[in-house]
């Protein structure tokens, strides 16, 4: 891309973020003063995505009226772009009569959404003002387990049987094309819903007439099954660059299908957690931590910094129990928070690459011991490197030998041990089920800090006592050592 295009796509995209913000203040300003008509105008050209945020942005009391001035549909679609928070607020707001129709006519699975963080008794109420139909297709999809492609998929699709012709098919595509998520992959079921094989409407507008379903479809169609984690089902159409997965019950019937807008949606999702996990932050439902009260801030952040301190007591401990050698050499503490924090950042980077490696599934080229081992070799090679350049400050700044050789051996040992720890730690979770990206950042700082200390000092301890005959196995003087090392 040329420096002149690139500029260009930078503007557009300031462009595009700044209509959200322009619309809600002229909004606010015309609702304020009654200027009815001019709203309706203003919102004629906006696309649903743009109003949507828009209209977040307003004043509580002035969001169910600019929502009043959307005509039907616009107002299905503007209600599902809305953070939920909103959606809600809009519910309590605007009269039954209202809601009950955008509710109605929202997306299967949109509307899911929206009943799981309502409380029951709304739920209820809202169930029992939908059709029969909808109501059925709701409460199935709430039936799944949440964060499944159960959950997560739309009923909305179209399905052909293979002795249709083309031309047939085609005639129920236009028919039913409004009322469909996406038309760009039809899927071909049998008598009793199973399904087995997909159309694209590329071959089928292209296809003869006269030709079956049957003969011009893929019959290799791949699904996943109702109780497939969404994380899996993301990952499914991001490597095969499908537009929408089908998604199969327990009998391999075709029960609804996953579209891609959906998958960007849990991608988001996904990312937002392990981002908080890496923080030692507890994420909620959404990412609205910043529209969150301060006691629910607090919360979500105070389990951890409980966890994290009570772990920092064994620091002190450490410390406390190697008082002598302190005592005897000042000196040596000056360098514990350079070894405890270099330590943290190795072993916070190892387990950084291993997390990614793990969602991404990229890791999957090596064996989990190969990975550890590797990630070993490399925090003993950023060990060896930063000793060469740590070692001869320590050596000068200790007042000699005994500061200079146990930071320069503790620095290998702790770089080693921490990147080990930071790969290992992961890959035990995945393992057993659990989320990697458990193992956050300050949980293997703490750790690494705690361990490093130790190495420490106990490598100090030892090389007060045996540093001397060491250098004189080494043929160095007596003299000297202990000029250098006091």
């Amino acid at each position: 891309m040329t420096e002149a295009a690139g500029s260009e796509a930078g503007n557009i995209t300031v462009e595009l973020e700044l209509v959200a913000e322009v619309v809600s203040q002229q909004l606010e300003s015309m609702l304020s003063v009654g200027n009815y008509d001019a709203v309706k105008l203003l919102l004629k050209p906006v696309q649903p995505v743009d109003i949507a945020e828009a209209i977040g942005n307003l004043p509580t009391n002035l969001q169910a009226l600019a929502f009043r001035f959307l005509g039907k549909d616009e107002a299905i679609s503007v209600y599902e772009y809305l953070d939920s928070a909103t959606q809600q607020s809009l519910l309590r707001l605007l009269r039954s009569g209202e809601m009950r129709e955008v509710v109605e006519e929202m997306s299967p699975d949109d509307r899911a959404r929206l009943l799981e963080e309502l409380p029951a008794k709304v739920v209820r109420q809202l169930l029992s003002e939908l059709s029969p139909e909808e109501r059925r297709v709701t409460a199935q999809l709430l039936g799944y387990e949440a964060e499944t492609a159960g959950r997560l998929m739309t009923t909305e699709y179209i399905a052909l049987k293979e002795n249709q012709t083309a031309a047939m098919a085609l005639e129920i595509v236009r028919r039913r094309a409004r009322d469909t998520e996406t038309i760009y992959s039809l899927y071909v079921t049998d008598a009793e819903r199973c399904l087995t094989g997909i159309l694209s409407l590329r071959d089928l507008v292209t296809a003869d007439l006269n030709a079956r379903i049957g003969d011009v479809m893929t019959g290799d169609v791949l699904s996943v099954a109702t109780d497939t984690d969404q994380e899996k089902v993301a990952r499914t159409i991001q490597r095969y660059d499908f537009l929408a997965v089908p998604v199969v019950d327990s009998e391999q019937r075709l029960v609804g299908i996953v579209t891609v807008d959906d998958v960007i949606d849990v991608i988001e999702q996904e990312a937002t957690r392990d981002l908080y996990a890496a923080g030692a932050v507890q994420a909620g439902d959404d990412d609205d931590y910043f529209t969150s009260n301060l006691f629910t801030v607090a919360r979500r952040r105070i389990v951890w910094l409980s966890v994290l301190v009570v772990a920092s007591f064994f620091t002190s401990e450490v410390i406390a129990a190697n008082e002598a050698v302190l005592k005897q050499v000042v000196l040596l503490a000056a360098f514990i928070p350079l070894l405890g924090g270099t330590g943290g950042n190795v072993g916070a980077q190892s387990s950084t690459v291993v997390i990614r490696g793990l969602s991404t599934q990229s890791i999957s080229v090596l064996k989990p011991l190969q990975a550890v081992l590797r990630e070993a070799m490399a925090g003993a090679l950023l060990g060896v490197l930063m000793t060469i350049v740590v070692l001869p400050f320590a050596w000068w700044r200790g007042g000699g030998a005994l500061v200079g050789v146990s930071v320069g051996i503790s620095l290998l040992a702790i770089t080693t041990l921490a990147a080990t720890a930071g790969a290992a730690f992961p890959l035990l979770f995945d393992r057993m089920g659990l989320d990697p990206a458990l193992m956050s950042t300050p949980f293997i700082t703490t750790c690494t800090d705690v361990a490093g200390t130790l190495i420490y000092l106990k490598t100090a301890q030892w090389l007060l006592l045996n540093l001397p005959q060491l250098g004189q196995a080494a043929g160095i003087s007596t003299q000297f050592l202990a000029a250098s090392a006091f």
